[in-house]
């Protein structure tokens, strides 16, 4: 060491040195690749590398196969696509089966790519299988009454997949079977009649222990299941979670819900709410089964802080009960108008990331919660984050009708946008396609919400334009007639409208 002490490296000189540990065998391939991937430079130069562009509506669903040389799509024209994203290249097109929008496509693993299975706007769940030359039939396997956002694969499983939906029900497929089980109809913890049920978005499985598995919707809850407390004789009640988490400036707040959901490969939960912002938590910040209850017993469980100061809450006597129920918290993206999803980025999760409202992807690093890119994707809103399964690339895709692929080829390191703190909330063409009363109502009533918010003050005309606008479209609609199809055909019966609807 010399007399001025070890001077620490640069982020290039460690990949340097990664490098050449790799090159004379002593650093292993294996840790060379999780230690390179994981770089912060790689992050900084995520550039776009290649429009996909051959769907004829909004794009509401990404994934990659395990292999990464295949991204599925799934969107409003109701086709589902398999890429070769690296050449740009549709390999296979075929309808989807759906009546309405394709809301997620995965592929099954350890299936050579052949069984893809979907749910959609229709609340159908179905199951393609690829044939010989290229032919694909599909089947429904369930429904769900209302729309179906949301499935999630048993990590390394062929066979099984759960769902949910609208109705807050929560579904167990096997595809060896083909049944679909019933689990259990999420219902509020304020309030357990029969009208109380909970409008699922999204759900997610742990990968390091599949047994768990995560839901989250209409209220501000994220509840976690485990699978081996469900009798397959349907001979207990499983809807009781076990465990809950939210955080504590957000208990009993009625204007907020849950929009996407992630597991990390450390088995964090990652929580993104509408209107707010997004959440890590760990397990030792669970409120147990029963939350009201836990919140009930130190007060009325509300935070005694505002949005930007969540450390000052309510919490049961404990010497570390506040280090413990703290979660970290990404700021500066917008999540409002859409049902966005959430990730982890990198091969040990050491990022999150997260499309917006403003067009951009955002990118923060997971420890810490530091903002590290906001870049320019979309002209309107980034709905679908999908990241690499074994490199530090990015699919993006959300209202627009393309899928774009991000890889760090950019010459220099990029930084933060300077009029990030600026973002205009801007008025966009109204996305909500509004079929019933029902529905109307909702979402007027979404829009007052909105108005009363704190940080609404300064836009207050902006909900008073759009309740207008929604009326207008109400009318619009049911004067108009439907373009819903049989459910068959291909690119060329199916041209889609491009109806972007708040999923």
């Amino acid at each position: 060491m010399s007399r001025f002490g070890k001077r620490t490296r640069t982020s290039s000189e460690k990949e340097v040195l990664w490098l050449y540990q790799r090159e004379i065998g002593e650093l292993p391939p294996r840790t060379f690749k999780s230690t390179a991937g994981a770089s912060e430079n790689l992050v900084l130069q995520l550039d776009l590398y290649k429009k996909l562009e051959k769907h004829r509506g909004c794009v509401n669903t990404i994934s990659f196969n395990a292999v990464g040389d295949i991204l599925v799509s799934g969107s409003d024209d109701r086709l589902v696509k398999l890429w070769d994203w690296e050449a740009g290249r549709v390999k296979l097109s075929f309808h989807s089966g759906h009546t309405d929008n394709v809301f997620q496509a995965k592929i099954m693993p350890f299936t050579d790519d052949r069984i893809i299975v979907t749910c959609a706007a229709d609340g159908q769940v179905r199951h393609a299988t690829i044939l010989e030359h290229g032919k694909v039939e599909t089947v429904m396997l369930g429904k769900h009454q209302g729309r179906a956002h949301k499935l999630s694969v048993e990590p390394g499983s062929p066979h099984i997949f759960y769902t949910c939906g609208e109705d807050g029900l929560v579904q167990h497929f096997d595809l060896r079977t083909g049944i679909a089980t019933e689990l259990f109809t999420c219902k509020s913890f304020h309030d357990k009649s029969r009208y109380s049920t909970v409008h699922l978005n999204t759900i997610a499985i742990d990968p390091r222990n599949p047994n768990f598995f995560a839901v989250g919707g209409s209220d501000e809850y994220a509840r976690l299941y485990d699978i081996r407390k469900y009798k397959w004789d349907g001979s207990t009640d499983f809807g009781q979670p076990a465990d809950s988490f939210c955080p504590p400036h957000l208990i009993g707040d009625s204007e907020t819900g849950i929009t996407g959901l992630s597991f990390s490969y450390q088995s964090e939960l990652l929580v993104s709410y509408n209107n707010e912002q997004i959440y890590l938590f760990t397990g030792d910040m669970g409120l147990g089964p029963s939350p009201i209850a836990a919140s009930s017993s130190s007060g009325d469980g509300k935070a005694a802080g505002t949005e930007s100061d969540p450390v000052s809450i309510s919490s049961p006597p404990s010497q570390d009960s506040d280090k413990r129920s703290v979660p970290q918290v990404y700021r500066g993206h917008r999540n409002r108008d859409t049902v966005k999803g959430v990730g982890f980025f990198g091969p040990h999760s050491e990022y999150v990331a997260s499309g917006s409202d403003c067009g951009r992807i955002f990118i923060w690093r997971k420890k810490g919660g530091q903002l590290l890119r906001a870049m320019e994707a979309d002209k309107n809103i980034v709905n679908c984050i999908e990241p690499h399964p074994h490199a530090t690339f990015l699919a993006s895709s959300g209202i627009e009708n393309d899928v774009k692929i991000w890889i760090p080829k950019a010459s220099e390191r990029t930084s933060l946008p300077v009029n990030l703190e600026q973002v205009k909330r801007q008025r966009r063409r109204l996305l909500y396609r509004l079929s019933y009363p029902q529905e109307l109502m909702f979402q007027i009533l979404s829009l007052q919400g909105q108005r009363s918010r704190p940080d609404s003050v300064e836009e207050d005309s902006e909900p008073s334009r759009e309740l207008l606008d929604l009326v207008m479209s109400f009318n619009s609609n049911r004067d108009g007639s439907s373009d819903d199809d049989d459910g068959t055909g291909d690119d060329s019966n199916n041209p889609g409208t491009g109806d972007c609807t708040v999923n």
